[in-house]
């Protein structure tokens, strides 16, 4: 590992030192904040699986509705029973901190409610009733499916960031330092013992 370039005196070897015990302190900050992170993060990659099982379970089954609702309609009568939705949702955004990164929080709030269902019953069949009723159950969980995967998404970007900053700081600047401190020390001893030799020779000089 190369040292850095600095002049090898006592005043840069206590400033070294200063600076290695602060990235030493700063490695391990950033250690323990990665594993932290990664485990929240598995935490919600485990939520992430368990809500995307569940929307597409569901989702599934609402297609299907769908499906046998056009085999025992016409798509005119569907499109025409579906024009006008009977539900108006508002969607409030916010924000949480997680170790320092802030992920989105989403609410929904009903702002105004009629009928679920906004056709005359003994229009359509009870497929499409069931499909609207399944889908107007999952748009939370989608929303919060949404939520939870730009969380994970957040948050693997940090731990990614904060990965290389932990390696720049072990692999890299820490050995430098190392090196730097080590270099010096040396030098320093190594001035001292000729200054020590040069006394020695001029005390010889002067006794003789």
């Amino acid at each position: 590992m190369a040292k850095l370039n600095v002049n090898p005196t006592r005043m840069e070897l206590r400033r070294l030192k200063n600076r290695l015990k602060t990235a030493t302190r700063g490695h391990k900050l950033l250690k323990d904040k990665s594993d932290e992170m990664i485990r929240r993060f598995m935490l919600y990659i485990r939520e992430n699986k368990r809500l995307r099982e569940e929307v597409e379970k569901e989702l599934q089954g609402s297609l299907k509705a769908f499906m046998l609702a056009r085999a025992v309609s016409n798509d005119a009568s569907i499109e025409e029973a579906l024009a006008l939705p009977g539900t108006k949702v508002k969607l409030e955004t916010s924000s949480k901190s997680i170790m320092s990164v802030e992920v989105p929080v989403f609410q929904i709030t009903q702002a105004e409610q009629s009928e679920l269902y906004p056709y005359s019953f003994a229009s359509m069949t009870g497929e499409l009733d069931g499909a609207i009723s399944s889908l107007s159950g999952l748009l939370p969980k989608i929303l919060k499916l949404a939520e939870v995967e730009k969380t994970c998404n957040m948050l693997a970007d940090e731990i990614e960031k904060n990965r290389r900053r932990v390696n720049a700081l072990e692999y890299v600047m820490i050995p430098q330092l190392e090196e730097t401190i080590k270099y010096i020390t040396m030098k320093l001893d190594e001035n001292e013992r000729g200054a020590t030799v040069r006394l020695m020779k001029v005390k010889s000089m002067i006794n003789q």
